[in-house]
């Protein structure tokens, strides 16, 4: 049986035909975190009603729910979204949780700290890896020794020891491990993991926003990217247009050929501003701390809305690298 490529709701051609047996997974790893890494579960009854907006997010919107971990201050969840409907899909979890939670204990404002994060996943490839890695969560962060004694996530319907609501899939992960025995095997797959103390598969992951193989990135960039369908349902394809750190220096370089501090300065602001690349590493690039990029990010933002020149080298370099806009 073949499928057709889903970016989160999109075929890959306009007529939608079926191309390739390939399925493409939103991801929304551990970025969907409480305020101000605040607890979000306090209770037992807390943990329930959220998985109640799972189930009413699968009858109302059509989410496709394959993974699920409940952390104390944050969760997890890989998901399809067959109908493109991400971002309806994420509002309604954590907006109708966030009302829950502040009418409970009479508080109003924000609950999560920011928007959810997500990632496009060459689900054939790696959604059994990333199911694997969810699962584990709570044996990384030290609450149990083994993932079959944690209650608040989806492995214990994964591997029998509950029962599987009907509202939420296990089939096309444990469809991996063929054979009537499927959910032994995919024990012995995460304990495998637990020995190995295996790396996350998420550092695979290209421009912070795809997890797939080399192929399956060129397919969705040349389908997507600049083509206008880019919006908020495919974050993770907007972000594939996004500037290399390489790229961003390669035109710095030239524009500003002279000045080592200024040239410094404007390297440090794109590529924090626009790379997508993570603190970390553009720090190694320059040799600074992930705090001090930030700072100078921010000093040069500053500058550039009092000094016409460093304005304008903004609007060069953003003209170069084909950037919408220079945030001022």
């Amino acid at each position: 049986m073949e499928e057709s490529i889903r970016c989160q709701g999109y075929t890959n051609d306009k007529s939608g035909k079926i191309k390739q047996k390939v399925k493409c997974v939103a991801l929304t790893p551990c970025h969907t975190c409480g305020n101000e890494q605040k607890d979000i579960f306090k209770s037992r009854k807390d943990r329930e009603k959220f998985l109640s907006y799972l189930e009413s997010a699968v009858e109302r919107y059509g989410a496709v729910i394959h993974v699920w971990c409940l952390m104390t201050n944050h969760y997890h969840l890989l998901l399809e979204t067959p109908e493109g409907n991400l971002s309806q899909i994420m509002r309604h979890i954590n907006g109708a949780y966030t009302t829950y939670f502040n009418l409970k204990r009479k508080r109003a404002g924000h609950l999560f700290q920011g928007r959810y994060k997500a990632i496009l996943v060459e689900a054939n490839e790696y959604a059994a890896e990333l199911s694997r890695y969810i699962h584990l969560n709570p044996v990384r962060a030290g609450i149990v020794a083994l993932p079959e004694e944690y209650e608040w996530s989806s492995y214990r319907c994964y591997i029998g020891l509950t029962n599987v609501p009907t509202w939420f899939k296990t089939g096309f992960i444990l469809d991996n491990f063929s054979g009537n025995d499927a959910k032994a095997k995919y024990l012995e797959f995460v304990a495998d993991m637990l020995k190995q103390k295996g790396v996350s598969p998420l550092n695979r992951v290209v421009a912070s926003t795809i997890l797939g193989s080399a192929d399956f990135v060129k397919r969705v960039s040349k389908n997507h990217v600049g083509k206008n369908t880019t919006d908020r349902n495919m974050p993770a394809v907007k972000q594939l247009s996004r500037p290399t750190l390489d790229a961003i220096l390669n035109v710095v370089g030239e524009l500003i050929a002279e000045e080592d501090a200024l040239l410094r300065n404007v390297g440090i602001y794109f590529c924090h501003r626009y790379s997508g690349s993570r603190l970390r590493e553009i720090g190694e690039r320059f040799g600074l701390s992930e705090a001090a990029v930030a700072q100078a990010s921010r000093r040069l933002r500053a500058a550039s809305g009092k000094d016409i020149r460093i304005r304008g080298l903004l609007e060069q370099v953003a003209e170069k690298l084909r950037l919408s806009a220079v945030e001022t």
